[in-house]
């Protein structure tokens, strides 16, 4: 009696933190393809991107270098860029620019310059057509050093993620933070998105294929976003973890009940 109902025990604790397959592969689709050539496309869809705009409080990283000779380049002698790359090869600068209060960068002698609003290529043919009056042939090139997203949860590394590129989906957002874990609910994702002075939150399904046609598909800059878990957390971490002394316990009261039940009957 006692092994049966502690074998009972075992297999609803089992059964109850079971995850299936369809909760944990992503972007799923219904194909029935078992006859076709591995290679064959079965569907195609239209990615929906935004240009990230330069916002106040970005860092952009500026190199200007030109054939200008160093003493008469403005911009090599603030510490600006350059040197001569018709000589003994370019000599880069690399500095971060803060995006100030009011969407401008500034550089001595040029002044300020207003940038909020603009993609990075936008700024960095405005920098270039600003440099040509200063300087001959002069090469800019801009870069955003603080694209960051924070991605907390059931994942296997949360952290704050920093990179350059402006164009990071949700599947490089998710295993940039090591994937996520097996107890993690996919199509439930919760995303708090910076829009101006005020915060967006919505949902997104990483089950769903068609996700990848979504305009949300991308992740923006400040975003945040927090994979909660399933249901099945509690039963697997806790209950998995502690099963012999579960099983312990039980099976220790259900001898004692029995042995007094026994004493009883006599």
């Amino acid at each position: 009696m006692i092994k049966n109902i502690t074998l009972f025990i075992l297999v609803a604790i089992l059964f109850a933190s079971c995850v299936g397959n369809k909760r944990l592969v992503y972007l799923q689709n219904d194909d029935l393809h078992e006859n076709q050539p591995k290679d064959t496309v079965l569907r195609e869809y239209d990615l929906t991107y935004h240009d990230y705009k330069i916002q106040p409080q970005d860092i952009l990283s500026v190199q200007f270098k030109s054939i200008t000779d160093e003493d008469f380049d403005i911009f090599s002698d603030f510490g600006l860029g350059g040197g001569n790359i018709g000589g003994g090869g370019a000599i880069l600068a690399l500095r971060g620019e803060l995006v100030d209060p009011q969407g401008q960068i500034g550089f001595p002698v040029v002044g300020k310059i207003k940038v909020q609003g603009m993609t990075v290529f936008e700024v960095q043919d405005t920098l270039q057509s600003i440099a040509s009056q200063y300087v001959e042939d002069p090469v800019v090139k801009v870069r955003l050093l603080n694209y960051r997203f924070t991605v907390l949860g059931e994942v296997n590394g949360e952290s704050v993620i920093t990179t350059q590129n402006t164009r990071v989906t949700f599947m490089e957002a998710i295993g940039m933070a090591g994937g996520l874990t097996e107890l993690a609910s996919r199509d439930n994702v919760k995303v708090i998105r910076q829009k101006g002075d005020k915060a967006e939150v919505f949902y997104v399904n990483l089950l769903e294929e068609e996700f990848l046609e979504s305009e949300k598909f991308y992740v923006y800059q400040n975003d945040i976003i927090i994979v909660p878990p399933l249901q099945q957390r509690p039963i697997r971490r806790y209950y998995s973890q502690n099963l012999s002394l579960l099983l312990s316990s039980v099976s220790a009261v259900l001898f004692i009940g029995s042995f007094f039940g026994l004493s009883a009957t006599r």
